[in-house]
Formats: structure tokens, C-alpha cells, sequence
């Protein structure tokens, strides 16, 4: 693999990437708002384990979280396929510890606090079950919820996540005890700041998903294991992801099934690194996921 290619999908793995009328005192909605002239949405903050945690809720029906990649907002990861989700169910979309608009907290991240900083937010929404879709850095959280709070999690997608230090190629640990701020795709350095509160928590954010990656420990297969959710294992087969990894989170996880899409990391998706200028919303899997949620 080529230096300058492993660099940009690197920084891509790191950074990628309502209807209740009673909501918890602690949530501050706002209005409703108008996105793609057609798709209306609420959002609002809720007050999660020491964090203000940003929120959005489109559509009606069975609840479905979306949780981004690395460094990334709901938009950078899932703006292209929200619209395509929300015709027939109701999306939770909400930014993590220090991303977007999301505060940060003295702590270092996790994917075990980002996993119960979700199931609080369900909980302060009154959401007491959902399915969960996350890609990348939130694929992994999303394992974390499955083995954490088995009780919140319906069905789950794992878009390109990572479970063990060899699901990527050595080259990538080497990398990430040298990753940068300017490594950063220039896209999701301008997302955070035309949302960010305080532009100064753009280098918070890097700092904090390095530290969290160079410190990555695998998850024991026997935790893996223990995830009884049916689970859609989704990467692309360009991918960072190795599909070696792929198939063995497919043995791992008893009620699993595998997809491997043509395609670099989050192309399956339109992440909006990833996203060509001549995309067509039929090259993405969405209908593949849809089928999969409907079982």
C-alpha cells in the first residue's frame, strides 16, 4: 500500500467519519427545521453524563441511532443516506464526546463511555429499545452498546468497525503515533467549524480520537461472543477494515451476516470524504440495510 493512499484512509478511519410529546426535562428542543426542502427534524441537547450531547430526530416509526466515524457530525458521515433512512423510520441522529456540537468532558475517550453516554441519551428521550447503525469509530461504539446494554439494542449494523489491532494493516499503527492535525481531511476540519460551539475544540477532538486509537486494546472474543443482537457486518472491500477482520467478527458473532461492497472506507454510505461528485443514491447499500432491519 502506498504511503500517500494509507495516510488519506487513515485520517479517514480516525475522522471520518419524535415524536414523544414528554421529554425529559433535561432536553432542549428547538424548532423544526427544513432540509432538502422536504425532510423536517427536530434536535435539541440532553444532558448526558457530564456532557451536553447534541441531537437530531427525523421521521416516524421504529427507532434507528446513527452514530459517525472518528473526528466526524451526523452530517460528514450519514447527510447523504438520512433522507433515504427516514422514510419509514424515526432516526436518532446524535454527535459524540467532543465532536460537532457535542461538549467535551476532562476525560479521555472511550468506546465503552461513548456506549453508555447512547444509552443515557435513549433513556433521557424515553427510547427504551432501538436498532443502531454505526460506521467506523461509531461501529465500534455500537459493539460496545450490544455487550454493555444488550436490553437497548434491537439489531445492529457495524459499518467498517474495528474489534482487534490486527483488523487493520500494521502500517496503520505506525501511522497513528505520528497522525497530526493536519492529517486531518480538510472536509471534516470545515464541518466541525461551521458547527462547533469553540473552534478551539477542533484540536480537543484530534487529540482525544489519537490518544483513543494509539491506545486501542482488542475486544475479547469471549465479549464478542456474548452479543446476542443480529448484527450486519458491513465494509468495503478497499476498505482499511481488512475483510480477514470482517469474516472473523462474522464467526464471532453468532447471529451475524456479511457484506462486502465494492468500495473504499464509507464509499457504501456517501461519507462525505468518500462522496464522488457523480454519485447516485442506488450505489449505496441502503436497501440492502433496510432489508436487514425488516426481518
Amino acid at each position: 500500500m502506498k504511503k500517500t493512499t494509507l495516510c488519506a484512509i487513515v485520517a479517514l478511519l480516525i475522522f471520518s467519519s419524535f415524536s414523544n410529546k414528554k421529554q425529559s426535562a433535561k432536553n432542549d428542543h428547538s424548532s423544526n427545521l427544513l432540509v432538502n426542502d422536504t425532510l423536517m427534524f427536530q434536535k435539541g441537547y440532553s444532558e448526558v453524563n457530564g456532557i451536553k450531547m447534541y441531537y437530531e430526530i427525523y421521521g416516524q416509526g421504529q427507532p434507528l441511532v446513527l452514530l459517525h466515524g472518528g473526528g466526524s457530525t451526523i452530517q460528514t458521515t450519514f447527510g447523504r443516506v438520512i433522507p433515504m433512512l427516514a422514510r419509514h423510520r424515526k432516526i436518532i441522529a446524535l454527535e459524540l464526546q467532543a465532536h460537532g456540537r457535542t461538549s467535551d468532558r476532562n476525560k479521555d475517550l472511550s468506546f465503552e463511555q461513548d456506549a453508555d453516554d447512547v444509552a443515557t441519551l435513549l433513556k433521557n428521550l424515553n427510547i427504551s429499545k432501538a436498532d443502531f447503525f454505526g460506521f467506523s469509530n461509531g461501529g465500534t461504539t455500537t459493539v460496545q452498546i450490544a455487550i454493555r446494554h444488550p436490553e437497548i439494542a434491537d439489531k445492529i449494523i457495524l459499518g467498517s468497525a474495528l474489534c482487534k489491532r490486527s483488523g487493520t494493516p500494521p502500517e496503520f499503527w505506525d501511522f497513528m503515533n505520528h497522525a497530526r492535525l493536519e492529517n486531518m481531511p480538510e472536509k471534516l476540519k470545515e464541518a466541525y467549524m461551521q458547527v462547533a460551539p469553540d473552534p478551539k475544540g477542533l484540536q480537543v477532538m484530534h487529540d482525544r480520537d489519537v490518544k483513543r486509537m494509539v491506545n486501542f486494546k482488542d475486544i475479547p472474543d469471549e465479549q464478542l461472543k456474548s452479543i446476542k443482537a443480529p448484527a450486519l457486518i458491513v465494509i468495503g472491500d478497499k476498505d482499511v477494515i481488512t475483510p480477514e477482520h470482517a469474516v472473523e467478527m462474522y464467526r464471532l458473532i453468532a447471529n451475524s451476516e456479511l457484506a462486502i461492497i465494492p468500495g473504499g472506507h464509507g464509499d457504501y454510505i456517501g461519507e462525505i470524504t468518500t462522496l464522488k461528485p457523480n454519485y447516485k443514491e442506488e450505489e449505496f447499500v441502503i436497501p440492502m440495510i433496510e432489508h436487514f432491519l425488516d426481518k
